[in-house]
């Protein structure tokens, strides 16, 4: 009970976060400065204390990677310590799953006493770089962190935002946090060695956020489909950089922590998130969002939202580029029910934003309308005509 001589006490203050997205090739070649450049943006003096966390799948695809960061160290002694062996760790969506890992992290940071001026460096794909930076953000209350994003999906979209994760209770990033990186550096020679379906992946994305922001950016993609399905680099790195640049512009909106909730830039999230833990995260999170999107935009198409024009002009370009729009998993039904397992998905989702069901719909190609309701039948629809056009047709 509140004392009537004492006023209630209101505490109210902004913090500004500020971190710079780099674009480069060879980072750690001796003749390439730009790590040692970032770090000495903090104005210290004496050489920071760095730790690598590294992808074991890129150091095999790179296999000079790990002695490439310890003579880069060396040569840039003036600026940067190395506080012990890179540690490698398991890629891929698995590694978000062990706590085994998480656990071994925060072990590193309490042998190799990392403390919050030093600097724990992630070299990897997407969900490396959610773990690492999830670690980094809970130990110490946070230590500055450094994102290395090594395929394209993490490059365009996971890497450059806010955020951390992990997954618990078998739902994707259940646990995580919001902490803004120290400095995030694309460089595109890891992008050379990725699988195709990796390469791939990560188009999804641009394709979400032009679809719900940008027609003149989905016009672009469009118009370097081939290019892109064919691995062109020039392609792809103005993809990577269009793309980033329009989710760091959402995110340094109103809302960059997610208070509300409004999540435009999960638009088809909603269902690849349940289809990966469907598929056993088999399906790569790119696939799924490709299978999200051609979901969302059935939807709308069936909803008298989208035209059938445009409905089939985004179908087609996903297919162009690769991707399938129809996994099993997709028309699973729930165990003892007849309602489809993906469905659950939308649940899943409204508890993560926070009790209000909000979903990104498209109006037209460029422009996104946010709903709070999706109607059960026309949802099953729409996956039947996923299905239909996966199936092939009979010869006349």
């Amino acid at each position: 009970m509140l004392q009537k001589d004492m006023k209630a006490i209101e505490q109210s203050f902004s913090v500004q976060f500020r971190y710079g997205v780099y674009f480069t090739q060879g980072l750690f070649d001796s003749k390439n400065s730009l790590l040692a450049e970032v770090l000495q943006q903090d104005k210290g003096t004496a050489p920071r204390k760095v730790f690598f966390v590294i992808d074991s799948g890129v150091a095999a695809a790179h296999p000079g990677l790990v002695e490439d960061i310890k003579l880069y160290t060396s040569r840039h002694k003036e600026v940067m310590k190395l506080l012990a062996e890179p540690m490698l760790i398991t890629g891929g969506e698995e590694v978000k799953n062990s706590t085994e890992l998480l656990q071994k992290l925060l072990e590193a940071v309490n042998n190799f006493r990392i403390d919050r001026h030093s600097y724990f460096i992630a070299v990897g794909g997407g969900a490396v770089l959610d773990m690492a930076g999830f670690a980094a953000a809970i130990a110490h209350r946070g230590i500055r962190h450094i994102r290395i994003p090594t395929t394209v999906l993490s490059q365009d979209d996971s890497a450059v935002g806010v955020k951390n994760s992990f997954n618990f209770f078998d739902k994707k990033n259940f646990l995580g946090t919001f902490a803004p990186p120290f400095a995030v550096i694309n460089d595109s020679d890891f992008l050379l060695t990725l699988h195709d379906r990796d390469w791939r992946s990560g188009i999804s994305e641009a394709i979400k956020v032009a679809l719900i922001k940008d027609a003149a950016f989905y016009q672009e993609i469009k118009k370097d489909a081939i290019k892109l399905a064919q691995r062109d680099m020039p392609a792809m790195q103005r993809l990577i950089h269009r793309c980033a640049e329009m989710h760091v512009e959402h995110i340094g909106g109103a809302d960059p922590f997610e208070t509300g909730s409004s999540r435009p830039l999960d638009f088809g999230h909603w269902a690849a998130h349940k289809l990966e833990q469907l598929t056993n995260y088999e399906l790569r999170h790119g696939e799924a969002v490709a299978i999200g999107i051609a979901l969302d935009t059935t939807y709308s198409m069936l909803k008298g939202m989208l035209t059938k024009e445009e409905h089939e002009d985004v179908l087609t370009l996903l297919q162009e580029l690769g991707f399938e729009l129809y996994v099993p998993a997709l028309s699973q039904l729930e165990a003892g029910s007849e309602q489809l397992s993906v469905i659950k998905g939308l649940q899943e989702f409204r508890e993560h934003l926070g009790g209000k069901l909000t979903i990104m719909l498209l109006n037209k190609i460029g422009e996104g309308v946010e709903v709070h309701h999706m109607d059960e039948p026309l949802l099953l629809q729409a996956v039947e005509e996923l299905k239909k056009r996966h199936q092939p047709q009979p010869a006349a």
